[in-house]
């Protein structure tokens, strides 16, 4: 039988119901550079449009008939190695997505092609013109073309042609009148630098040039230039000795200069940053560094729970477990979940690091993420900082990974694939005989339940690193605020505390989990709330621009004072950071405030916490942002504005995220040499929750959810699977849940899923079931996250797409979901 060489591709054009490795036929033109890690141009479904793809595996195999063959070569060489395709291999069967879907998440944006068609006429004018005569739309097709110049992009000829292109487009090809190309063009191009150098040695280039210095001073004044200064810019050159482009052609052409081209990387620059002082480790943190050290030093996989108070010094800990890792010869990934906090943080590594640091996140630029990723792939990179997409950094040798504040949300994936970064830090981790570091103050009810079984290690930093007190917390009781006729959302405590850090000239940070300047408007004699058209939620109003703004879609609308159904008065119900920020100003009119929240850090972070830090402006208010990590010395007493917003939510999760959330902002006052002060607002000051937050008690809140997480049957002792099925008709939504539903009940009576357990619940709406005019229904899978489990849902996921009676749905399946 003839053998080929063939490769297997993950196509960017296949849905998760048909997602497999595709056999491709390597041409001969392409057998050197079709290798695995390459992106390709293959040809794909049954009109063989072509998609793009990379390749997983090449093998020599039996020709098949009629099997298709790769059309071209994207990469000149791989962008992922073997270690690179394995985890996204991994991913495809862990998070329920496609390879390539996998795949676009380990790569960065800028690396990516966008592929555009072109169309064109395929034979002469009038033959075209008759061969078109039957087919309805073609002689429209080719006047269109015409119009364009012979050619033209398959978007615009398809808006020229409407309802029927493609049909038209279709017949067009195949009768030979219209050839379609595809052509790929990447997203970010690489930045090159012109340099130019003596090709002569300079006595030489003297001796050639001297001569001639008053008819040609130019080549002169290039030639003193390059001697003196070496190989540098063309347009350095030009600028310092006022010579043309022209002349420096004319001196190549001469032999006296020579042309070269050096990259040029965007990236972010730390260069003016000191040279870190000495780290000093007191009793309690070397013991932990010593515990962490010595597993490194095994060379075999760990994870350590690094569990300690607020301003115990985690950051020291980390600073010299990162150094003793390069010293081992071995590389570090430091996670963070803000990207807020990276700037802070990356300054204190450039300054041990240096340029072997880099940082990956989001906010950069596409140019700088993409340069960066290059650097750290060149081997250029030591230690790589940034928020959940730096666990994807190629960075070899991997000996190190700690992710700060493990307990954040934000380390989990919204979007496909929704993939948790715990899980993948591990699985690097246990493939490179690594080292994972999970440091929190308030670290999540699983890991510290790993952490009680022996799953984990565990290393406890049990007071603050100067030996300072934790902040004293004062609970204000917002019931007797009202009772006093207080209406503000500034209670008497906080102002007095305020007033007082005012006189000494300290700063305050006040936290309120909310933006925009209030909650909602709500019409005074119906009731009536404005709704998102789009969404079944009620619109937040922004009193910067007096408008009206869904937070899920981005609808937004003029906020009317009169309500549309009976005309009376709309009230403004709640409190955002805009209507709390005009309260202190009234309050304090004399005293600076900077507001940071989502609205106003379109600019950068950077700049509101540097401003707050260097001209030490008295208050920062600000959401989430402010919460956790931060580091200001001057910072003696932190407000929480509203501690209840977050605990009666329908997550059980909630307790926890409160928990940790109020820890963490008290935790932000008194890290310097002065002692630091927190009042929490609240109207019920009784709950647990807020009582061991506000002692700042973690082993009390940990022993009262853990027996409720047992009771209950919530994770760490069984696992949610949440599959949401969402159209644009409810009706169809919750028969489809529904159905859903019943599978899955019938699929969990199998003996390897019966043995788990497994409880099915729902269907239920979404906490906000209509998003961008889609309903949401959810059914909720309780049991293992074992292997027979992830492949009965992944059967279920692409049987629901395969069913022709779920057309315009799509159900899509979560694990241990955030929200």
């Amino acid at each position: 039988m003839e053998t080929a060489d063939m490769v297997k591709v993950a196509v960017s054009a296949a849905p998760y119901s048909i997602d497999k490795p595709y056999s491709y036929l390597v041409p001969e033109a392409l057998s050197k550079t079709a290798v695995p890690g390459v992106r390709v141009i293959v040809p794909f479904g049954r009109g063989n449009k072509e998609s793009e793809g990379i390749i997983l595996a090449r093998s020599v195999e039996p020709k098949t008939p009629g099997v298709k063959a790769i059309r071209s070569v994207l990469d000149a060489e791989p962008v992922l190695d073997k270690a690179g395709i394995d985890l996204a291999l991994w991913m495809r069967g862990r998070y329920f997505c496609t390879a390539f879907e996998a795949v676009k998440t380990i790569l960065p944006t800028g690396l990516w092609y966008g592929l555009r068609e072109e169309w064109s006429a395929a034979m002469e004018s009038e033959a075209a013109h008759t061969a078109a005569a039957g087919i309805p739309g073609a002689v429209q097709a080719l006047e269109f073309l015409e119009q364009q110049g012979g050619r033209a992009e398959g978007s615009l000829l398809r808006d020229a042609l409407g309802t029927e292109a493609e049909k038209t487009l279709k017949a067009m090809k195949k009768a030979g009148i219209l050839a379609c190309e595809t052509n790929a063009r990447r997203k970010i191009s690489d930045k090159f630098h012109r340099m130019v150098e003596l090709a002569v040695d300079a006595e030489d280039a003297f001796a050639l040039t001297e001569p001639k210095r008053r008819s040609a001073p130019a080549r002169f004044e290039v030639v003193n230039f390059l001697a003196a200064a070496g190989r540098s810019p063309a347009a350095e050159v030009c600028y310092y000795t006022g010579a043309s482009t022209r002349t420096l052609k004319a001196m190549e052409k001469a032999g006296l200069i020579a042309f070269s081209a050096e990259e040029d990387l965007r990236v972010p620059s730390f260069d003016e940053v000191e040279p870190g002082p000495e780290i000093l480790l007191n009793d309690e943190q070397q013991a932990a560094y010593e515990e962490i050290l010595e597993r490194i030093l095994t060379g075999k996989p760990s994870v350590t729970l690094l569990r300690g108070v607020t301003g115990s010094g985690k950051t020291q800990v980390y600073l010299r477990l990162v150094q003793e890792t390069l010293a081992l010869g071995k590389n570090a990934v430091v996670l963070v979940p803000e990207i807020v906090l990276t700037p802070q943080m990356m300054r204190k590594f450039s300054s041990y690091f240096g340029s072997k640091a880099a940082m990956l996140h989001s906010s950069l630029k596409m140019t700088e993420r993409y340069d960066q990723w290059k650097r750290i792939r060149r081997g250029e990179v030591n230690v790589v900082l940034g928020t959940r997409s730096a666990i994807f950094a190629p960075l070899k040798n991997l000996g190190l990974i700690v992710m700060d504040e493990e307990q954040e949300g934000s380390y989990q994936s919204e979007n496909a694939p929704r993939y948790d970064t715990r899980e993948v830090a591990k699985y690097l981790c246990a493939r490179e005989s690594a080292a994972l570091v999970l440091g929190s103050a308030t670290p999540t009810v699983e890991s510290a339940w790993a952490a009680e079984q022996g799953t984990y290690q565990k290393a406890l930093l049990r007071r603050r690193y100067n030996e300072g007190a934790l902040p004293q917390v004062l609970i204000a009781d917002m019931r007797e605020e009202v009772r006093a006729g207080n209406p503000g959302l500034i209670s008497a405590p906080l102002r007095q505390e305020l007033e007082r850090n005012l006189a000494a000239g300290e700063q305050s940070i006040l936290f309120l989990n909310r933006r925009g300047s209030s909650r909602y408007l709500q019409c005074g004699e119906c009731g009536y709330v404005p709704q998102c058209p789009r969404c079944s939620v009620a619109m937040t109003y922004h009193s910067a621009n007096g408008r009206l703004m869904c937070h899920y879609c981005g609808h937004s609308q003029p906020a009317g004072e009169t309500c549309p159904e009976c005309g009376g008065r709309m009230k403004h119900i709640g409190a955002g950071t805009q209507r709390v920020e005009e309260e202190l100003r009234e309050l304090f009119p004399e005293t600076g405030i900077l507001r940071m929240d989502a609205d106003t850090t379109a600019g950068g972070h950077e700049a509101i916490l540097q401003t707050f830090e260097q001209e030490r402006v008295p208050i920062l208010l600000g959401t989430q942002m402010v919460a956790k990590g931060l580091d200001f010395e001057n910072v003696t007493l932190v407000g929480v504005l509203s501690a209840d917003i977050s605990l009666y939510v329908d997550n059980y999760r909630s307790a926890e995220r409160t928990f940790s959330l109020l820890t963490q902002v008290v935790g932000r006052a008194g890290r310097g040499t002065k002692s630091g002060r927190a009042v929490i607002q609240t109207y019920t000051p009784g709950n647990d929750v807020i009582q061991c937050a506000a002692r700042q008690d973690y082993d009390a809140f940990y022993e009262s959810e853990i027996r409720m997480r047992r009771l209950r049957r919530y994770p760490p002792f069984a696992d949610f699977f949440t599959v949401t099925v969402s159209g644009t008709e409810e009706g169809r939504v919750l028969r489809a849940a529904a159905a859903v539903r019943d599978t899955l009940r019938q699929l969990c009576r199998r003996p390897e899923l019966a043995a788990g357990e497994p409880e099915v619940l729902g269907p239920a709406p979404a906490p906000v079931v209509k998003v961008n005019n889609r309903y949401r229904y959810r059914c909720t899978l309780i049991g293992r996250n074992d292997k027979a489990t992830r492949e009965m849902l992944a059967w279920l996921q692409k049987s629901f797409a395969r069913d022709s009676a779920n057309r315009g749905l799509n159900l899509f399946v979560d694990h241990n979901a955030a929200d």
